[in-house]
């Protein structure tokens, strides 16, 4: 745990980027000393970002131990399960940022999409965390019981070295053609039973 979450290059480079190199400062705790150092030491917000990241680290090991597992986000869920994928769009000009979201059940029809759009927004990064919380909430107001909730933190720090607008490829997901449409049209939508007509196309290439 010690070398994952605190002295791999990886996860030295996330909490780089994210300009939380003090979180390393304490390298002589045990691994459960050090969670609680950190959630002592530090506002709401920068453990909110503490949690993602470790999210995203121990994600991308996942993904590097189990490589038969696929990542293109188009594994259906288990019958009763509703899976629900975010993405986010930003801005860095105008520290903006466009959350989409699509829901899905296991046949994969679309139960649920919405878009947001977030002013003053620090990085790429927070985009992303936005999203999370989002989707979560939306299960629980939609009363879902089983769900699995499916993003990508690890690209989003990556996308935080530019300095430009971020104009990154679709991850070939609905909810990521969304969130962009979404910020560069500056319209929000909530759907129930589909997409934007405008992301039809690629929700069948999805699907």
């Amino acid at each position: 745990m010690d070398h994952l979450f605190r002295e791999s290059p990886i996860s030295i480079s996330v909490w780089r980027e994210l300009s939380c190199q003090a979180f390393l400062q304490e390298n002589q705790l045990e691994f459960v000393q050090w969670l609680t150092w950190v959630f002592t030491k530090n506002s709401a917000s920068q453990c909110r970002i503490f949690c993602c990241a470790l999210w995203a680290i121990w994600g991308d090991r996942n993904d590097r131990v189990h490589k038969k597992v696929s990542k293109s986000g188009k594994r259906k869920p288990p019958d009763q399960v509703v899976k629900i994928n975010f993405d986010a769009a930003y801005d860095k000009k105008f520290n903006q940022a466009a959350v989409g979201i699509v829901a899905r059940e296991s046949e994969g029809k679309v139960l649920l999409s919405c878009s947001e759009i977030y002013q003053r927004v620090a990085s790429a990064f927070a985009a992303e965390a936005l999203a999370c919380p989002r989707a979560t909430q939306i299960a629980i107001d939609m009363h879902w019981e089983k769900v699995i909730i499916e993003g990508d933190f690890l690209s989003i720090i990556k996308k935080c070295k530019t300095s430009i607008p971020d104009k990154s490829k679709s991850r070939k997901q609905s909810c990521a053609y969304f969130s962009k449409e979404t910020m560069n049209n500056k319209i929000v939508v909530y759907l129930v039973g589909g997409v934007p007509e405008y992301a039809e196309e690629q929700e069948e290439r999805d699907r």
